[in-house]
């Protein structure tokens, strides 16, 4: 199995992602960026930092001149521009130049914000990514989007930025709980559904190999998943077009996110979101009833909520219309023609929305999560 795929830009490779089981590797691919004599910053909080920080130290101090690390306190609510800024003056203060560059050590959050900060330090320095949970190997750390939120708006502030490199390990799988695990399940599901039937079918004949984290099948899974993001990326590096499929469960999903004031974790609530699309789709008569249930059973099958309760489904749709993907004030979903093959909607009225929620919120189908 090919454990390097490479992203392009205009037939010209712009950077690797690369699959291991370890960190051995992780100097070499670093020291191929011409980091020597080099300044590194190692950005991560305060969870991982007590996992990889020191691994990931070891490997990179004979790749550059200086290595520093800039630790923030974990958490959703710390991806900000408070924390941006205090990643600003850390690397004034140790003088990072145009030529330096930072490593993200973490989940979502750290390669969002890092990257943020990479991308408008200076006007723009080198990053590369280091993803240590399940959702940032399999999305966040692909593709380039990076960003922080503002207030209460998730991701509102943001700039496309490429990382040098995406370096995977796929043994930090082992330290996370079943719930962080099962949310990175939520864009690995959409993956399939999006771009690819039999990568859906393999993620229901593989499941028990996948939920027993088997380090052979992740790898492939993961794989496999970036492949799919990987080939989007490349079609419309900028989200003018194709991209936007990778949205698919997001305009809801991000909504419940909203609401549930980040309480939940991401993955989950693209996986409500999925299924609102889902139950939309069903209903205009691309997927069958029976298509739309083993897609909820391959949620619950996956330790996902399915449903959630105590959310006011009007407020839901009222978030959507805030959300940054609009389109010429039409809300922009994702839906599927069939299993594999998504499209962009702009013609989804809110009758439909309510109807989508409804499939997700207080039913009695199980999966509820209060």
């Amino acid at each position: 199995m090919d454990t390097r795929l490479q992203v392009h830009r205009d037939s010209l490779p712009i950077y690797d992602i690369v699959f291991e089981r370890s960190f051995d590797s992780l100097a070499d691919e670093v020291r191929a960026l011409g980091t020597a004599g080099r300044r590194i910053c190692i950005v991560t909080d305060s969870t991982v930092a007590g996992l990889y920080l020191d691994a990931v130290s070891s490997a990179l101090t004979g790749c550059c001149r200086e290595l520093t690390s800039f630790v923030f306190p974990a958490g959703e609510e710390q991806k900000n521009l408070d924390t941006v800024r205090a990643l600003y003056e850390h690397l004034i203060k140790h003088q990072f130049d145009r030529k330096d560059m930072l490593a993200a050590l973490g989940g979502g959050v750290v390669g969002d914000l890092c990257g943020f900060a990479a991308a408008t330090y200076l006007r723009g320095i080198a990053f590369l990514q280091i993803p240590t949970t399940l959702l940032a190997q399999v999305d966040s750390s692909i593709g380039g989007k990076t960003g922080v939120d503002f207030d209460a708006y998730k991701n509102m502030v943001g700039a496309f930025h490429m990382p040098k490199l995406v370096y995977t390990n796929v043994e930090t799988l082992r330290t996370l709980t079943e719930e962080q695990y099962s949310s990175g399940m939520g864009e690995i599901i959409k993956h399939g559904l999006i771009r690819d039937g039999d990568y859906y079918e393999w993620l229901r004949a593989n499941q028990p190999a996948i939920l027993k984290r088997d380090p052979s099948v992740c790898l492939e899974m993961i794989r496999r998943s970036d492949e799919i993001k990987r080939q989007i990326v490349e079609e419309d590096p900028t989200e003018q077009g194709a991209r936007a499929l990778l949205n698919f469960g997001h305009t809801a999903g991000h909504a419940i996110e909203k609401y549930m004031n980040f309480q939940m974790l991401h993955g989950h609530c693209v996986g409500l979101g999925l299924l609102a699309a889902v139950s939309i789709s069903r209903e205009r008569g691309y997927l069958t009833d029976g298509e739309e249930e083993e897609i909820r059973g391959l949620l619950k099958a996956y330790r996902m909520p399915v449903s959630v309760s105590g959310i006011d489904p009007e407020q839901i749709l009222e978030a959507t219309k805030n959300d940054k993907k609009m389109d010429g004030g039409q809300i922009r979903f994702i839906l599927l023609r069939a299993i594999g093959d998504a499209y962009i909607d702009c013609t989804v009225t809110a009758d439909e929305i309510r109807r989508g929620l409804a499939a997700v919120i207080n039913n009695d189908r199980g999966g509820v999560l209060r």
